[in-house]
């Protein structure tokens, strides 16, 4: 099955707690850290709802 990998790319001090959780619940905890999630809707919508934060590695 297809794989995105997602990177932190700001802190997310300051951030609304909703995206908090929802980084969170990608699996990130440290700036600078990359996680392998699978390739789906349920994915792209939670890393677009927190684009400001995150962003696809290739």
């Amino acid at each position: 099955m297809a794989t995105i990998k997602v990177k932190l790319v700001k802190s997310t001090i300051g951030a609304l707690p909703k995206h908090r959780a929802t980084v969170e619940a990608l699996g990130l905890r440290k700036i600078g850290q990359v996680v392998e999630k699978e390739d789906n809707a349920q994915m792209h919508g939670m890393v677009n709802k927190v684009s400001h934060l995150v962003k696809i590695v290739e």
